[in-house]
């Protein structure tokens, strides 16, 4: 009786790996017809991902078609609805946006799109019946550019980045939709200076020379960024430091010291053989002299 049992439990066992491999031999791995794609982003101290499917134009007509034009939501991509995350706040086209995740929907238009932040993130496509505006965080209206080349596949970028912003693009066909992004990047750094640097008790050469750069190419108070850059150069000259401090003494018209400042930057470029600061501090002394 016992061998009749173990034959039996044998022959199930084997009876359902034979399923579970015909199972697997009849299914064939294509490639998605939208592609799921990630795109991230440093702006300003944070970062910004969008998660997103890319469907192609394959000879279809886009916009009014794919893309609707008679004020129908749509996913602003395939599959799923694209996602949007920002690590800290920021404004959307002067829309404060709280640090999170998103999704972000799109109602094109001929000359003019409505971009929506929505906080539910669980909607497949458009939502449908189950999409409430309520739950929208904010919506704003974007006017759409011309494209002169078509972009075949739908895609979603950044473009002309700042130090406090950047611009989002959602590109299709020969449209693009471009959607402002700015953080409050200088609140922060210069409350984490007045904290470290100005404040601070045990102030590092690279805090200095952090501070200093942040003044100079903020058009602050250039006089104290070359204070710091100095302060930074007494305890540890690096050649790209030594750099920056004579660029900020040509700024000041401190012509002698620019030059010999630009040369120990030189000399040290020399010795960490550094050929772009070496070509760098050449063309600055060039400047310097003809001053």
């Amino acid at each position: 009786m016992k061998k009749h049992i173990q034959l039996a439990c044998t022959l199930v066992c084997a009876l359902a790996m034979f399923l579970v491999s015909t199972q697997s031999s009849a299914q064939i791995k294509m490639p998605a017809a939208s592609p799921a794609a990630t795109v991230k982003q440093a702006v300003g101290l944070g970062e910004v991902t969008v998660e997103y499917s890319r469907p192609s134009m394959k000879g279809r007509k886009i916009m009014g078609d794919i893309v609707p034009f008679n004020g129908k939501l749509w996913r602003t991509g395939a599959n799923a609805s694209t996602k949007i995350t920002f690590s800290e706040d920021v404004m959307l086209e002067g829309n404060k946006v709280p640090a999170g995740q998103y999704a972000l929907y799109t109602i094109p238009g001929e000359k003019e799109w409505t971009v929506i932040i929505h906080k539910n993130l669980k909607h497949w496509g458009d939502g449908g019946e189950e999409y409430k505006q309520e739950e929208d965080l904010v919506r704003f209206k974007v006017n759409a550019k011309d494209l002169d080349d078509k972009v075949e596949t739908f895609t979603i970028g950044f473009n002309d980045l700042t130090n406090n912003g950047a611009t989002l693009q959602i590109m299709w066909d020969k449209t693009l939709i471009p959607v402002k992004i700015t953080t409050d990047v200088d609140a922060k750094v210069m409350a984490q200076i007045q904290e470290k640097v100005i404040n601070g008790t045990d102030v590092k050469p690279a805090m200095y020379a952090a501070a200093a750069n942040y003044y100079s190419e903020t058009n602050k108070d250039l006089k104290q960024a070359l204070a710091w850059m100095k302060k930074a150069n007494e305890k540890d000259p690096l050649f790209y430091n030594m750099h920056y401090q004579a660029k900020m003494q040509l700024k000041l018209k401190d012509y002698k010291g620019a030059k010999a400042s630009a040369e120990k930057s030189l000399e040290l470029s020399k010795q960490a053989k550094n050929a772009d600061y070496v070509a760098m501090n050449e063309k600055l002394l060039a400047e310097i002299k003809n001053k």
